[in-house]
């Protein structure tokens, strides 16, 4: 019978040569594990980098889109402004004009530009015309086809329509 301790020995170089087997299919499997580990690291860090890129990018896209919505915005607000500015200054020069008009009635000169309204309006509206003298002034003629509105408003009015280039070349450099 073989002894405990004879077998052990006798066993020795096997179990050493099997530690040793183990250890360098240890040492094997470790270096596996950390070249595969490596690989998925780099990987990891170059979809990062892309996934980084590609969402910078994205985001510089959606803010030149957002900085262009907002300029052309601007501009359209800049350009309300101004036609609504442009608007009330027009307002303004009419009521003015209209007001300054008004008050020829009042001046010694009134009668000879109510004379020859009225024969402007009659030549115009024709001899059948029957005329009129509205309240703000001047003179209306109507006859079966025409009407010739000579009142002081509408002559105001067109008056400031003919200034209308030149009040237009006020607004521009």
């Amino acid at each position: 019978m073989i002894r405990e301790a004879d077998a052990a020995a006798a066993l020795g170089p096997v179990h050493a040569h099997m530690l040793r087997r183990a250890a360098e299919q240890a040492d094997r499997i470790l270096a596996d594990a950390s070249r595969e580990a490596d690989a998925i690291t780099s990987q990891g860090r170059l979809s990062a980098e892309r996934a980084v890129s590609q969402a910078r990018e994205a985001g510089r896209q959606e803010a030149a889109e957002l900085a262009a919505a907002e300029r052309s915005r601007g501009r359209s607000d800049a350009r309300s402004v101004l036609l609504g500015g442009r608007r009330e200054v027009h307002e303004e020069l009419r009521s003015r004009v209209r007001a300054a008009v008004g008050g020829l009635r009042d001046e010694p000169g009134y009668d000879q530009l109510l004379e020859r309204l009225t024969a402007m309006a009659r030549q115009a509206a024709g001899p059948d015309a029957v005329l009129s003298a509205p309240s703000a002034g001047g003179v209306v003629a109507r006859s079966a086809d025409v009407l010739v509105d000579c009142s002081l408003p509408r002559l105001a009015d067109l008056a400031v329509e003919a200034l209308a280039a030149d009040v237009q070349a006020l607004w521009t450099p």
